[in-house]
């Protein structure tokens, strides 16, 4: 008699049928934790963008690598992809070290970010409502907390929430992608300049919501413009790194 055949290819590890739902349309995947060495290249840019690990900084690899808790390996990795991103520089015979940023590089990083941020603020004063220009406010507030704590760390995130939210509400996702791609520089270069730069930055904040909670679009536009030009500014007054 003939052996029938063995239902174990039917089955899961716990006994239950899985036969055609693997294969289905509405079948979920485990969603796997990020690889090691993502978790290490988003901790070392943060560690560089929050200025914990200073331009012209020597990096070692073992040093980061028992800082973070991990093998010298996924640090290596992350350190060439941060030189290949312009956040490291990788010397012959040196090592690593964080990248200097020279001021032609942040103007024409800054100026870009005039013109996107303008154009979204143009965008966000004609779909605003009442409970965006609420939301906005809570950030507004969020960011005179950190002001009044002297707080660097709080201005900085503050300061991406705000303009984050300001180009959610553009509603353009090509133009929150282009701003998404140039957010950490921007993060990096305002940190030293965050607190130097906080009073007035917040002030042009509470006129540039006004404008928003109007649905005045051409004013939006001017209040960004002047407050993002006056940010990049700002940057080339700072006390020079080194």
């Amino acid at each position: 008699m003939s052996q029938s055949a063995s239902p174990l290819p039917d089955r899961g590890p716990t006994g239950r049928r899985t036969k055609g739902t693997l294969s289905s349309a509405t079948a979920k995947r485990v969603e796997r934790p990020a690889p090691l060495r993502q978790v290490v290249y988003d901790a070392l840019a943060e560690l560089i963008i929050n200025r914990t690990l200073e331009p012209g900084q020597h990096l070692v690899e073992a040093d980061l690598a028992e800082f973070l808790g991990v093998s010298r390996q996924p640090v290596r990795e992350a350190l060439q992809r941060l030189q290949s991103e312009g956040w490291v520089d990788l010397r012959p015979a040196q090592g690593a070290f964080v990248h200097m940023p020279t001021d032609e590089e942040a103007d024409q990083l800054l100026s870009v970010r005039t013109v996107l941020e303008a154009h979204s603020a143009r965008l966000a004063a004609g779909r605003a409502d009442h409970k965006h220009v609420e939301r906005l406010w809570e950030l507004q507030k969020t960011g005179l907390e950190a002001l009044a704590a002297e707080d660097t760390e709080g201005l900085v995130a503050a300061n991406a929430a705000l303009h984050a939210f300001i180009t959610e509400l553009s509603g353009n996702t090509v133009l929150a992608e282009m701003i998404g791609m140039v957010d950490r520089r921007v993060r990096w270069y305002y940190t030293p300049i965050a607190r130097p730069r906080s009073h007035d930055a917040w002030q042009e904040h509470e006129e540039l919501i006004k404008a928003i909670a109007a649905g005045d679009a051409t004013a939006a536009e001017r209040i960004m413009n002047q407050h993002t030009e006056r940010t990049r500014l700002a940057f080339h007054e700072r006390p020079k790194e080194g």
